[in-house]
């Protein structure tokens, strides 16, 4: 791989994984049809996420920070809690217990666990499938049809008005059955996720918020799951190189397109996205039956 292609799928990556056009089936066409061989199995595009995860961080550093901090406050609740009960069982006490869910964005965490939990079983299980599916044309041709499809009833879905407060753990557990899905090349995890949060009724700006942000433990999954598989894998300097320019275009591009998409979702903009990947798609598909 040159650092021309790196560069060119770290731009890719930036793109879509956030504007609603699968990011996972572009890189798949890219190296389908340019003959694109890292020879580390799914590490480059792992890092790709890296840099787009980078860029999650930046746009929405203020909600990601304070979830941090409310996420050790509910563990520490728990342990309190745990005391508490220990106390009151075998010490006679009747002291009242902690309450761990106490605000918004306490909730804001227990609703990503809860859609990280599906996502993670079904990427773990499909892994191989996913891999395998990405060197067959049809396949991202296919996906991206389905991805346009959920784009353009997206636009059509009346709004929401869930917030953190109102939104329940079936709406999340639903989300994560969909993220998990949306590992496969072509199928859009942004654009399947935001029409799964309007689906469940979220209100739009928070539905790319939540998208977004849920997708953090997934990508850190997928990326110890990858380099725990990473004995004997040689990676030249050369490479290294490659794979750093990649990134970097990666988070450069992603934190353009996020600022991008916030403004697409709110003002019902999916149509040209859903035209787009159906386009491809259709090419994709009459090209994987021209080549056979």
């Amino acid at each position: 791989m040159s650092l021309l292609k790196a560069i060119i799928m770290g731009v890719i990556q930036g793109l879509t994984e956030f504007l609603p056009v699968s990011s996972s089936g572009h890189l798949a066409l890219f190296k389908i049809l340019f003959d694109v061989e890292t020879d580390t199995g799914m590490l480059f595009d792992v890092l790709l996420h890296v840099g787009t995860l980078i860029a999650i961080f930046a746009a929405f550093y203020k909600d990601i920070f304070r979830m941090i901090k409310e996420g050790f406050a509910i563990i520490g609740d728990f342990f309190r809690n745990v005391g508490i009960f220990a106390g009151n069982l075998f010490q006679g006490k009747d002291e009242p217990y902690h309450l761990i869910v106490s605000n918004s964005y306490r909730k804001f965490v227990m609703l990503v666990i809860v859609s990280t939990i599906p996502t993670g079983i079904i990427g773990f299980v499909g892994a191989n499938v996913v891999e395998a599916a990405a060197g067959i044309l049809i396949v991202p041709g296919c996906c991206l049809v389905l991805t346009s499809v959920l784009l353009f009833l997206s636009d059509r879905i009346a709004d929401g008005a869930k917030t953190p407060k109102t939104i329940t753990y079936s709406n999340a557990f639903f989300i994560g059955i969909c993220q998990g899905f949306a590992t496969l090349p072509g199928l859009s995890r942004s654009g399947t996720t935001i029409t799964a949060c309007l689906l469940s009724k979220f209100k739009r700006s928070f539905a790319v918020r939540y998208s977004f942000i849920m997708s953090i433990p997934a990508v850190l999954g997928a990326l110890v799951l990858e380099l725990t598989d990473l004995s004997g894998v040689q990676v030249t300097p050369a490479e290294i190189g490659y794979y750093a320019a990649g990134v970097v275009c990666s988070a450069v591009v992603g934190y353009i397109a996020i600022k991008t998409m916030l403004v697409v979702v709110k003002k019902k903009k999916f149509t040209f996205f859903a035209v787009y990947c159906l386009a491809v798609g259709l090419i994709s598909i009459v090209g994987y039956f021209y080549a056979a």
